[in-house]
């Protein structure tokens, strides 16, 4: 997967397909570990994790096909993963210290564990219901973190983190209020996931809701690295529909993240509008 141009592979379910064979799909999860071991160590432990894989097909499909929302699987927290991480190296290269970093004298790879655990683990609530998933996540996420966490860490650190990845977690919610730039860089990053590949499914299976049909409307989300700030934010639209994708979302997440000094954002409209319905009916 590109840093820069985050796309994934989004499989249509289908009703009939058992867990076997969902597991036959399942999605790999990696990030570019830029020599940092402990990155790859989480990697290597997530994509041994059966039970954990299991949680997020779960979370797929009470959101896809029960609910017909957009997608909160193994594809969505992949992709979460990989944005997030990218914010959290560039600002880094500007100079911007990471929580762990200025309140522990961490280094920044604990910050990229930290970001990529609480990416990957954020909706598994999802599991259990959509009423309160964040909240649900956070137990589901203790119990994954026990695991984890001391296979690479002593005692002590390895409770630091799972506090923090927690943290970022339950800041991801509506409302919520980061209290680490870790927290803040996962709250938007779950925003940018808004690209049409998440809409897709529920959108042509008749889905005619302004959320599916203006994620339809965001051909793609690319980050780079800034010029007036550390991050550019660059989001291409094919009809003015995206626009609630991004006044709604994007920028509610912004509001209270922390990051609105770390972050440009530049919207590109295409040069026609894209047709994204025909008739139909209420």
């Amino acid at each position: 997967m590109s840093e820069d141009q985050l796309d994934e592979e989004f499989v249509a379910p289908e009703a009939a397909l058992d867990i076997d064979a969902r597991f036959e799909r399942r999605i790999v999860m990696n990030v570019p570990d830029r020599h940092n071991p402990k990155l790859r160590k989480v990697m290597e432990l997530v994509n041994a994790d059966d039970d954990l894989y299991a949680l997020w097909t779960a979370a797929n499909v009470n959101a896809v096909e029960r609910l017909n929302m957009t997608d909160h699987g193994p594809v969505h927290v992949k992709i979460v993963m990989n944005i997030a991480v990218r914010m959290l190296r560039l600002l880094v290269e500007a100079g911007v210290q990471p929580g762990v970093v200025t309140n522990y004298d961490m280094e920044a790879t604990d910050a990229e564990v930290i970001v990529a655990l609480a990416a990957l683990l954020h909706d598994v609530g999802m599991s259990i219901h959509r009423a309160d998933h964040e909240g649900y996540s956070l137990f589901i996420a203790d119990s994954k973190l026990r695991e984890i966490l001391p296979e690479i860490y002593p005692p002590r650190v390895a409770t630091v983190i799972r506090a923090d990845i927690q943290h970022a977690i339950i800041s991801h919610r509506s409302g919520g209020k980061p209290l680490t730039l870790e927290a803040g860089i996962v709250r938007i990053a779950d925003a940018l996931d808004m690209a049409k590949g998440r809409s897709r499914i529920p959108f042509e299976a008749g889905s005619l809701s302004i959320h599916s049909v203006s994620a339809a409307a965001i051909d793609s989300v690319s980050i780079e690295r800034g010029t007036a700030k550390p991050i550019a934010i660059v989001i291409e639209i094919s009809n003015s529909a995206g626009l609630f994708q991004l006044d709604q979302l994007l920028l509610s997440k912004l509001q209270g993240s922390g990051m609105q000094g770390h972050l440009e954002i530049n919207v590109r409209v295409g040069e026609q509008e894209k047709k994204l319905l025909e008739n139909f009916t209420l």
